[in-house]
C-alpha cells in the first residue's frame, strides 16, 4: 500500500471527479468543504482514505491528518492565502494561526512535503 501522501501528490481532485472510487483496491472519497451557510466550497476538499484524512485547497494538497499518528502540513501551503487559512482552520477543528505554529514549534505537527 503506498504511503500517505504519496498516493496523492501526483494525482489532482476537482469537483468533477466522482465522490466515491477505488485506486488501487482503495475506497477514497472526496467531498467539497462547506460554508457557514452550509452551501459547498468550490476548490476546497477533503479526501477521506483508509489512512486519513487529506485538506485540498484547489490544486495543493495542505494537510494530512492520518488516523494514527501527526498531523502533517505542506511545508510550502499550509499558510498560503487567506482561503487557504480560512479551511484550513476549519479543517482543524476551527484551531487559529497561533495555536497551529505553536504545534509546529512543538513538534506535534510536522512539516513535509505533501506536493
Amino acid at each position: 500500500m503506498p504511503r500517505p501522501g504519496v498516493l496523492l501528490t501526483s494525482m489532482r481532485f476537482d469537483s468533477s471527479l466522482s465522490t466515491n472510487f477505488k485506486l488501487y483496491n482503495m475506497k477514497i472519497k472526496v467531498k467539497n468543504m462547506t460554508s457557514n451557510a452550509g452551501n459547498d466550497v468550490p476548490n476546497q476538499f477533503v479526501i477521506t482514505t483508509p489512512d486519513g484524512r487529506y485538506f485540498q485547497s484547489y490544486r495543493s494538497i495542505i494537510a494530512f491528518k492520518p488516523y494514527h499518528g501527526k498531523t502533517q502540513l505542506d511545508e510550502d501551503t499550509w499558510d498560503y492565502s487567506n482561503t487557504t487559512s480560512k479551511y484550513r482552520r476549519s479543517f482543524l477543528n476551527g484551531e487559529g494561526i497561533d495555536e497551529t505554529r505553536a504545534k509546529i514549534e512543538s513538534g506535534e505537527y510536522k512539516l513535509t512535503n505533501l506536493n
